[in-house]
C-alpha cells in the first residue's frame, strides 16, 4: 500500500512501514495544491527585494546580510554543502528511509515553500530506494542541519547514496535509479534541511521498539511470577483502580491476561503473603514507563504532521515569518523521561533476577543449579546484570542540558534532541539483554520447581515454550553468553511481544 502524505494524519506505524517494509509514498492531491500556493508566495517575495531570512538574506552568523539577486539559487546549494558536516558511522537503511519519510511529510504540510519539483524529487528518491549516506554525529537539535544536508545532497547529484546494496556517488546513484538531479530554486535548500526530521525519524523507530520491548518484558515478568510462585494480589483490578496512576491499570490488565488460567490465581497458591517490592510494583513502574513512551509518541506524531519551518510560509496571508518552531524541547524532554523510566524498570529487573538466586526467598537451589556448590549455575550472570545496569544508568542521564552557544552566540540555546534519541536507543539495546536474562532465569525457576505446564497462565506458558524452543534448561554448566545473545535477538525480533493485549482485555 502507498502511504499518502499531506492531508491525512500519519503516525509512527506509517513511518515504520516505510522505513522497514519498503512502503511507497505519494503526495495527496490537496497537499500538492497547498505546496504550489506556498511556492507562489516564495517566488513573489524573492522578486520583491524585501529582506526575508533564508530567502534573500544569509543564514546563521551572517543573518541580515543580503544576497545578490542572481545568487539566490546558487546560495541554496552552497547552504546545503556547507552544512553537510555530520561525521561518524552512517545510519542504516531503515533509519535513512525514516528520515526521508519524515522530511517529506513535513514538506507536504505546505509551510516550507519548497518547489513542487523538489518535493517530487524527494519522493522519487525514497520510492526508487536511493538512500543517502547520513553520518550520525553533528545535530544539536536546533534543526538537524548536518544530517539533513547529507540527506539532501544526492538530490542534486552530490554526496553519496546507497543503491542496490552499493554505496555510490550521488550522481551515479541517481543515474542507476533512472532519476535526474533536481535544480534548487530560491529557499529550496533551506526547506530541505531546516527541520528535525532526523530526530523525529530516529525517535519514532526507538519508541516503536521500546513499546515492543515492554510487551516482551511483561511476558518475562509473568513467567517469573510462575517460577517464583508469586502473590498476585497486587494485580487485583480493585487494587490498581484504587489509585489509578499512569499506566498501571493497563499493565496490571496485561499481566492478568498473561496469567489467565494460572494456578497462582487460586486462594492460598502463593508461597508468601508479600513478595519483594520488585515483584509487587511492576504495574506501577512499567505503567509509568508506558506513560512516558506514550507522551513521547505524541510529540513525535505532532512533528510528523506539522509545518515546523523557519521561515514559515503562510500562503493564505501571503507572508513568510521567522519563528522558533525548529526547536523541539518538548520532544527532547519526553525522550529523556523515557530513558529514566526504562532505567527504573531495569533496576527492578536486576533486583528480580538477583532474588531468584536466593534459596531463602525462592525455595529453589542456590544460584538455580540442582548440582550443588560444584556448579555455578546462574551465579556469574550477576556480573553481566551489573554491567548492563551500569550501562543503562549512564544513558539515563539527561542529555537535553548538554549544549553550548554557536554562531557568534546567536544560537545560544539547544535541546540536543537527536543525541537524546540516540542515547535512548542505546539504552534500549541494553534493556533487551536484561529481558533476555530475566526470561532465562524465570524459565530455569519454572523447570527447577517442576511446574506443571497445565497449571501455568496461558501467556506465561506460551512464553516458556517459545523460550525453550531457543534455549535448553541449564543443567551442566555451559557458556551462557551465547544463550543470552540468542534470546536477545528473539526479543528484538518481537517474538515475545506476541502476547501483548489491549487495555482492559483482562
Amino acid at each position: 500500500m502507498t502511504i499518502e502524505v499531506g492531508e491525512t494524519w500519519v503516525g509512527i506505524a506509517d513511518l515504520v512501514r516505510v522505513a522497514r517494509q519498503g512502503e511507497a509514498v505519494a503526495l495527496a492531491p490537496g497537499a500538492r495544491a497547498r505546496v504550489a500556493a506556498a511556492r507562489d508566495v516564495v517566488v513573489r517575495l524573492a522578486a520583491s527585494g524585501a529582506p526575508v531570512y533564508g530567502l534573500n538574506s544569509a543564514l546563521g552568523a551572517n543573518t541580515g546580510a543580503l544576497l545578490a539577486e542572481d545568487d539566490l539559487e546558487d546560495y541554496q546549494r552552497r547552504a546545503v554543502r556547507a552544512r553537510a558536516v555530520a561525521v561518524g558511522p552512517a545510519y542504516e537503511q531503515s533509519s535513512v528511509r525514516a528520515m526521508q519519510f519524515a522530511r517529506i511529510a513535513g514538506l507536504a504540510r505546505g509551510g516550507s515553500g519548497v518547489s513542487p519539483g523538489v518535493l517530487d524529487a524527494c519522493i522519487a528518491l525514497l520510492n526508487h530506494r536511493v538512500h543517502p549516506v547520513v553520518p550520525r554525529f553533528g545535530s544539536i537539535g536546533v534543526a538537524d542541519l548536518p544530517q539533513l544536508s547529507h540527506l539532501a545532497l544526492p538530490l542534486f547529484g552530490e554526496g553519496e547514496a546507497e543503491f542496490g546494496g552499493e554505496v555510490l556517488k550521488g550522481g551515479v546513484a541517481l543515474e542507476r535509479a533512472g532519476l535526474q538531479p533536481v535544480k534548487l530554486g530560491a529557499k529550496d535548500g533551506l526547506a530541505l534541511i531546516s527541520s528535525n526530521a532526523a530526530t523525529t525519524a530516529r525517535a519514532a523507530l526507538v519508541l516503536h521498539d521500546a513499546t515492543a520491548a515492554l510487551d516482551a518484558w511483561l511476558a518475562a515478568v509473568a513467567l517469573g511470577f510462575e517460577g517464583f510462585r508469586a502473590n498476585l494480589s497486587p494485580l487485583h483490578p480493585s487494587a490498581v483502580m484504587a489509585r489509578p496512576a499512569t499506566g498501571q491499570v493497563e499493565v496490571a490488565s496485561q499481566l492478568r491476561a498473561l496469567l489467565k488460567g494460572s494456578a497462582l490465581l487460586a486462594p492460598g497458591a502463593a508461597r508468601r503473603v508479600q513478595d519483594p517490592v520488585s515483584l509487587r510494583v511492576v504495574a506501577q513502574v512499567h505503567g509509568a514507563a508506558r506513560g512516558m513512551i506514550a507522551l513521547a509518541r505524541e510529540q513525535v506524531e505532532m512533528e510528523l504532521n506539522s509545518a515546523a519551518d523557519s521561515p514559515l510560509v503562510l500562503a493564505d496571508d501571503g507572508i513568510m515569518l521567522s519563528n522558533g518552531n525548529f526547536h523541539v524541547p518538548a520532544l527532547a524532554l519526553a525522550l529523556d523521561a523515557c530513558a529514566i523510566a526504562l532505567a527504573q524498570a531495569a533496576s527492578m529487573s536486576v533486583a528480580r533476577c538477583q532474588r531468584f538466586m536466593s534459596p531463602a526467598l525462592t525455595g529453589l537451589p542456590l544460584q538455580l543449579t540442582r548440582h550443588g556448590p560444584a556448579h555455578s549455575g546462574f551465579a556469574t550472570v550477576q556480573k553481566t546484570l551489573t554491567a548492563l545496569w551500569a550501562e543503562i544508568r549512564l544513558r539515563a542521564n539527561p542529555g537535553s542540558l548538554d549544549y553550548l552557544p554557536v554562531s557568534e552566540g546567536l544560537e545560544d540555546h539547544a535541546c540536543m534532541a537527536l543525541g537524546v534519541a540516540e542515547k535512548l536507543g542505546e539504552l534500549l539495546e541494553r534493556v533487551r539483554y536484561l529481558i533476555a536474562i530475566e526470561l532465562l532465569i524465570a524459565a530455569q525457576a519454572v523447570d527447577l520447581r517442576e511446574t506443571d505446564q497445565a497449571t501455568m497462565g496461558e501467556g506465561a506458558r506460551a512464553t516458556y515454550l517459545q523460550l525453550r524452543d531457543l534455549v535448553a534448561m541449564l543443567d551442566e554448566d555451559r557458556p551462557l553468553g551465547p544463550d543470552i545473545d540468542r534470546v536477545q535477538r528473539a526479543v528484538a525480533s518481537g517474538l515475545f511481544s506476541s502476547w501483548a493485549v489491549s487495555p482492559g482485555a483482562a
